[in-house]
């Protein structure tokens, strides 16, 4: 037995570099969206319905925590779909050293932030 090994992992000691945190967020808003369309799907089985389901999902929709739930969805989506970009940007061979890395990983958090802070403003 190697007694070299850590027997109880601080995981609040680790510090993730950030390509490695744009990462674990892509995968994590991906599991949002994949959440967040069962609930818009099933808002628009009720909508399409008839008048009065498209009535009920529409004020549902006017309220202050769905609108939150809706940006959330909205965010995760726009911050896959840029994380996304980047991938594939680096499967064609852009920014696969170290420091472009870095950079794209900086660059995805900046065009996120920027494209979700724009669409929190066209929800609310």
């Amino acid at each position: 037995m190697n007694s070299k090994r850590p027997v109880n992992l601080d995981l609040s000691k680790f510090h993730f570099p950030l390509p490695a945190i744009t990462s674990i967020l892509h995968r994590v808003s991906g599991i949002i969206i994949f959440v967040g369309v069962a609930f818009m799907l099933y808002g628009l089985d009720v909508s399409l319905s008839g008048e009065a389901g498209f009535e009920r999902v529409s004020e549902l929709l006017s309220g202050f925590f769905a609108k939150l739930i809706v940006w959330g969805i909205i965010s995760a989506l726009l911050y896959h779909l840029v994380a996304g970009i980047k991938h594939l940007l680096m499967d064609m061979g852009i920014g696969e050293t170290l420091e472009g890395g870095r950079l794209a990983a900086k660059l995805t958090i900046i065009i996120s932030v920027v494209l979700i802070i724009l669409s929190g403003v066209w929800i609310w």
